[in-house]
């Protein structure tokens, strides 16, 4: 498989599974309904496993740019690579999220809420403070990619097997430190899904946010720029 259509498809799965659990636990009607925050830190964890899985022997399994930015710094990723990687992220993300759409089509017009709408595509924080967000961000990003650097074999990116101890390090990161913001800890995941969220047809969908939508892309960013640096500093 083509390694940039490899992260197409690995970041589709991985939103379609991710933004999956967050349509069965918010929006009305479904069967798990009400389900809670565990079952969406735990759906979003193995929704990486499956996007690190299948993607990982193909492209490295990157599935996030923040990830690719970082892979760039610490040189273990050609520059080269970057811009067509980030691209493929962003429209994985934006597949999953249509095909995320797709699947709970009637639950979202049985939903009266615009917000829980949104909720589904991208992150809402529970205070909105941008400084404060941002730093949420920054730490949870932060923490995802200092590990991953860590997994990481040299100028590879990820393999299969480490898609278990990706998707545990993302399960820690939800748990810990999800609340603030909804933990994006990853640009085309916030991006592609709140894109799709202003084009579909979705009733009394609202407002897609883009007030906010530059904090789960800088956040992520400036956390894995931060987390590459350390990263060369100590090894």
């Amino acid at each position: 498989m083509n390694s940039y259509f490899a992260e197409l498809i690995g970041t589709a799965l991985m939103i379609l599974l991710g933004n999956g659990v967050v349509a069965n636990s918010i929006l009305s009607k479904n069967k798990g309904f009400n389900s809670g925050w565990i079952v969406i830190t735990f759906g979003w964890a193995m929704a990486v496993f499956v996007g690190v899985f299948v993607a990982a022997s193909h492209s490295g399994a990157h599935l996030n740019p923040a990830v690719t930015l970082a892979l760039a710094l610490a040189g273990k990723f050609a520059w080269s690579k970057v811009p067509v990687y980030m691209l493929a992220q962003v429209a994985g993300a934006m597949t999953g999220a249509f095909l995320t759409w797709i699947a709970y089509r009637k639950h979202f017009a049985a939903t009266e809420d615009a917000g829980t709408k949104l909720g589904v595509f991208c992150t809402i924080p529970a205070i909105r403070s941008y400084k404060d967000n941002l730093l949420t961000e920054i730490i949870g990003t932060f923490v995802l990619i200092f590990g991953v650097l860590f997994i990481a074999a040299p100028e590879v990116g990820l393999g299969s097997l480490d898609a278990i101890p990706v998707a545990f390090l993302v399960l820690a990161i939800g748990l810990s430190l999800g609340g603030p913001t909804g933990y994006a800890i990853n640009p085309a995941r916030d991006l592609g899904p709140r894109m799709i969220h202003a084009l579909l047809p979705i009733p009394g969908k609202g407002s897609s946010d883009w007030a906010y939508s530059w904090v789960p892309i800088a956040g992520p960013f400036i956390g894995a720029t931060l987390a590459a640096v350390v990263y060369g500093l100590i090894m």
